[in-house]
């Protein structure tokens, strides 16, 4: 890692950048003190991501059905369409959520 003062950035900006290039990074300074990092662009991959957590060599296959479109039963409950088995108790027991509070006496 370099450190540099602005000065110095402005006057050898095309060394900093070779030094970026092959993959240092370049402190900017002002006063000594740090304001900016230059620093290496990740290259984009040049072959696909593989699927999976391990490498195809360690035994890890992916079936056919893995890339199949998922029944309808279950995009629907994805997508929030079907009624949800976990919150319909509550609505038959909605009176026993609401806060106990006196009514209200409002006086003229």
């Amino acid at each position: 890692m370099q450190t540099i003062n602005i000065h110095e950035a402005k006057a050898k900006l095309s060394e900093y950048l070779n030094a970026v290039e092959s993959g240092e990074t370049v402190v900017i300074c002002r006063r000594n003190v740090p304001v900016a990092e230059i620093v290496p662009i990740r290259q984009a991959r040049k072959e696909p991501r593989p699927i999976g957590l391990g490498p195809y060599e360690e035994g890890y296959e992916i079936s056919a059905g893995f890339f199949e479109p998922l029944p309808d039963e279950l995009l629907k409950a994805f997508n929030g369409e079907l009624p949800n088995p976990l919150m319909d108790s509550f609505a038959a027991n909605s009176e026993q959520l609401k806060a106990a509070e006196p009514a209200s006496e409002y006086r003229k």
